[in-house]
């Protein structure tokens, strides 16, 4: 059986780390399955990437801070870089031959990228070869205003409606009910199902090994630092170096010990003045990039971090105290899932115009003296409910192996 992936990654890498944790867990569940993943992300060589499973690299797109695209390393004009991701996307569709399409957050992809693509599947279906088309939508795409106009101007209802067998929602109605709050169609939201958030599996390494490798006392309390992908994170980043090197440190332990990893997005320039600040300071330690963030996360007693899907997923996963700054721009989605977090008590939300050291400051204390976050308050079934989506679509009988991780769940999925 063959699923394609569709990934489009013009900016940071949540959603190809999505993407890649669900199809690693199809994989394991589903002997059998073969998997290609179309995707932009530059970073997608450096996942650790599981048997029968390979990807085509699509030429990479990112956009700047006026919002506006462009192509990222090729010197070619975006209409030329867009038609040429299309022709791949379409060949690969016409060869590899999916029996589910798995699509990422946007209907008609990037820039309307995947209609070569759709136009083909939907021609194809009238010879009686259907290939189920499937939408992955995270949890809250933007505030619902803005996204209703989004959806009504890019054509998706019309699209989704016609082409698109089922709505896979990686989060929960109870913390954000996506087709009331988008006003979607009755037709459209029949096809939601929500799978809950993604529970991360456990890093490679131990808490005490890491601890260890870190050369951490018993009673030290470290704080990891981590603004996802980095692009955007140098704000973040620096102000934590102000609060834990400056006035502001006075009022913080003395035993805090610090990680922050830039994040393989990051400048290198902002990367370098990371690395001189902290070089001064024997208490704080730099990395640019992990591929086993979750074994930092374990190790640490708090964390910092922007307000990103994946890196939610994995505080929640983990019940860790945190401190989350969420990007406001531009789009509203980290805000307002931080937000409706921090109402459950299960990280402080700091919004990023209050940002300063002291600010910081405080929100670093009083997290370090609060009590673990409570258990069984959020849905974190969102793999295995996949992996039972995937397998009725599929074109025969399938049967998925019982996969239960010795990672428990915060809550037990129904």
């Amino acid at each position: 059986m063959k699923l394609m992936v569709y990934s489009h990654d013009a900016f940071g890498l949540g959603n190809i780390r999505r993407m890649v944790a669900i199809c690693s867990y199809l994989l394991d569940a589903m002997p059998g399955l073969s998997v290609l993943v179309v995707s932009g992300s530059p970073a997608l060589h450096s996942f650790r990437l599981s048997p029968r499973l390979d990807y085509i690299k699509l030429p990479c797109l990112s956009r700047d801070q006026a919002g506006q695209m462009g192509a990222t390393f090729l010197d070619t004009s975006l209409e030329e870089t867009v038609n040429l991701r299309a022709e791949l996307i379409l060949s690969a569709t016409q060869h590899f031959k999916p029996d589910v399409f798995l699509v990422d957050k946007k209907p008609s992809g990037l820039l309307q990228e995947l209609q070569p693509t759709l136009n083909y599947l939907e021609r194809r279906t009238l010879t009686g070869i259907k290939t189920q088309l499937v939408l992955l939508l995270r949890d809250i795409l933007d505030a619902p205003e803005v996204t209703r106009r989004q959806w009504k101007r890019q054509g998706y209802f019309d699209l989704v409606e016609r082409l698109y067998s089922q709505i896979w929602v990686v989060g929960s109605p109870d913390v954000f009910d996506l087709p009331r709050e988008y006003g979607f169609p009755e037709a459209i939201a029949n096809k939601v199902r929500f799978c809950g958030y993604i529970r991360r599996q456990p890093g490679r390494r131990s808490r005490a090994t890491v601890r260890q490798d870190l050369y951490l006392n018993p009673e030290d309390q470290m704080v990891l630092v981590t603004p996802g992908g980095g692009a955007d994170g140098e704000s973040l980043v620096m102000t934590y170096l102000k609060m834990a090197t400056g006035p502001a440190a006075a009022t913080l332990p003395v035993t805090l010990k610090s990680l922050i990893v830039c994040g393989y997005e990051m400048p290198l320039p902002q990367r370098q003045r990371v690395h001189d600040i902290a070089a001064a300071h024997p208490y704080i330690e730099v990395i640019d990039f992990s591929d086993d963030v979750l074994s930092l996360m374990d190790a640490a007693d708090l964390v910092v971090s922007m307000g990103g899907y994946n890196t939610t997923c994995e505080i929640l996963s983990l019940r860790k105290r945190a401190v989350v700054v969420p990007r406001i721009h531009p789009v509203q989605e980290q805000w307002m899932r931080s937000e409706r977090l921090a109402q459950r008590q299960l990280l402080y939300n700091l919004p990023p115009q209050q940002l300063s050291p002291e600010a910081l400051a405080v929100a670093v204390k009083q997290q370090l003296k609060t009590a673990l976050p409570p258990t069984q308050v959020i849905d974190l079934g969102a793999l295995p409910r996949i992996s039972k989506l995937m397998a009725a679509l599929l074109p025969c009988p399938f049967t998925t192996h019982s996969f239960r991780s010795s990672f428990p769940c915060l809550v037990t999925a129904p």
